[in-house]
């Protein structure tokens, strides 16, 4: 019985954190449930710019996220982009690219790549635009039209795509 009343005590201490914390989120923090509110916002970084030690350690905090997202493609687009770009930003823009940081891939990567249009609250964000720029510029450098999805079509090219008729019309399913 004591374990269930300090399991519930926890419950509802979780809870209050999670109502005060969201009343201070940024409008470009995920709002995908209990665990991404708690795991997202509990350990927030913050901007302390005041010598060069914090400085220090923000900028390889922040390179380390962008770098180790677990989606590779994720990994080198926002790894490489903050890599050559924070030790120029100001306050604001790293703030900017945490909100960024904070997104989750999927949604993050359609985004980047034109697949989806994004929210308003991310299309506003400098960091955001200043990487979908780069990634615009990278695919049409490096990228035929044709291997590109259609904007608002998925991307369903894939190594499975010239089965024939008696397999799916899309790759990758």
């Amino acid at each position: 019985m004591a374990m269930l009343r300090r399991a519930l005590v926890l419950f509802q201490q979780n809870l209050t954190l999670v109502g005060a914390v969201h009343s201070i989120r940024s409008p470009l923090r995920p709002q995908y449930g209990l665990l991404s509110r708690l795991s997202t916002d509990c350990g927030s970084y913050e901007v302390d710019l005041s010598n060069e030690e914090s400085k220090r350690r923000l900028f390889n905090s922040l390179v380390y996220r962008s770098k180790q997202r677990g989606f590779l493609e994720l990994d080198l687009v926002l790894g490489n982009w903050v890599e050559e770009n924070i030790r120029s930003m100001d306050e604001l823009r790293i703030k900017a690219l945490i909100d960024v940081l904070d997104l989750e891939n999927p949604d993050l990567w359609k985004w980047l790549t034109g697949q989806e249009q994004p929210p308003d609250a991310v299309n506003n964000n400098p960091v955001f635009n200043a990487v979908k720029s780069k990634v615009i510029e990278n695919l049409s450098k490096h990228s035929d039209p044709a291997t590109r999805s259609i904007p608002g079509q998925p991307w369903v090219r894939g190594w499975d795509d010239k089965r024939g008729l008696d397999g799916p019309k899309f790759g990758n399913q």
